[in-house]
């Protein structure tokens, strides 16, 4: 026990990072599911920590969805309803919307090249069936975007609403069982829109990417992220 503990905290600053680095992966992997209740007290047996650490770390996966901590009942993994991602999905369409016209007349190479960049991490993670790291490099993809668009408020939003709908991917999306990955060939199209400093096409394309995600939580079948 003693060697498992030093080994965690060479890979962790606190055993609050260490519970929720643990809880978030296996809710991304569908090892825990929607609405699996999550004791304190049994996470910080099966973790061998206290339960302070636990309650840090559950309050940090309810900051991004991933938890819903209900008082005096305790926390459960989410279980977003179909109106729920609707009503998320309908205000980032327009939030990413307005980002994308913004940023069209603002984008600089160096976005350019980071936006490149993350094509080919999502490729590599897709092929890895990383859900972890696809999320992360989705989202990164959408934040340089909203970057170029220089509006700080704009960004805040455009956070919050990325955070959201990756929560619905990890619970409905088809990630683990599809064969082909068509978010890639769509956030081609947009960096295209925005070489060309198109502003409509760029909206028209970034409002048909959303669509199609939103499509495919409900669809069973994989679409834009």
């Amino acid at each position: 026990m003693e060697e498992s503990l030093t080994h965690q905290a060479t890979l962790y600053t606190t055993s609050a990072d260490y519970v929720y680095s643990t809880l978030r992966r296996e809710i991304i992997t569908k090892r825990i599911t929607s609405g699996t209740r999550l004791p304190e007290v049994a996470i910080a047996s099966r973790l061998k920590v206290s339960r302070t650490p636990v309650r840090e770390a559950l309050r940090r996966l309810a900051s991004e969805g991933l938890v819903l901590i209900i008082p005096n009942s305790g926390a459960r993994v989410a279980s977003p309803s179909r109106k729920e991602m609707e009503d998320a999905y309908v205000v980032r369409e327009e939030l990413e919307c307005l980002a994308i016209r913004l940023a069209c007349p603002r984008v600089t190479d160096r976005h350019m090249r980071r936006l490149e960049e993350c094509i080919l991490e999502e490729e590599r993670a897709f092929e890895e069936r990383n859900l972890e790291r696809y999320l992360e490099v989705n989202e990164a993809f959408h934040r340089i975007i909203t970057d170029a668009a220089g509006n700080r408020v704009l960004k805040e939003y455009v956070e919050n609403i990325l955070a959201r709908t990756n929560v619905y991917i990890v619970f409905y999306d088809p990630f683990y069982i599809v064969e082909s990955n068509p978010s890639v060939g769509e956030h081609r199209s947009i960096i295209e829109a925005l070489k060309a400093r198109d502003e409509e096409l760029a909206v028209e394309r970034m409002r048909n990417h959303i669509r199609l995600s939103k499509g495919s939580l409900f669809s069973g079948e994989t679409g834009g992220r």
